[in-house]
């Protein structure tokens, strides 16, 4: 009786470890995928953040809207030459206010 309740849990920790297994490589799969389209778009510091998050989230719908608005933050904050946490914020709330303005 040991011995099959052994071999259950066994098989049972074999099957979580390859659906856990199925499952990490389809999301280094989309990782690879959304880095490879980011790249491609020469997106850097906040806009990628948001690519990235749309992207990985599989919001593609979502994700292109975004994508719209982010570039005119991004270029409005480079013109006042923000960088780090500021640029990072001024893009949030850029995008925020672009959002709240379109509905």
């Amino acid at each position: 009786m040991k011995k099959l309740l052994v071999l259950a849990f066994a098989s049972l920790f074999a099957l979580g470890a390859q659906a856990a297994s199925e499952a990490q490589k389809a999301q280094q799969e989309k990782m690879k995928s959304c880095n490879a389209e980011a790249k491609s778009k020469t997106l850097k510091g906040a806009e990628r953040k948001t690519f990235m998050k749309g992207c990985l989230s599989g919001a593609t719908s979502a994700a292109k809207p975004a994508e719209a608005k982010a570039p005119g933050c991004a270029d409005q904050a480079k013109e006042k030459k923000l960088a780090g946490a500021a640029q990072a914020s001024f893009v949030k709330k850029c995008e925020a206010d672009a959002k709240a303005g379109g509905k």
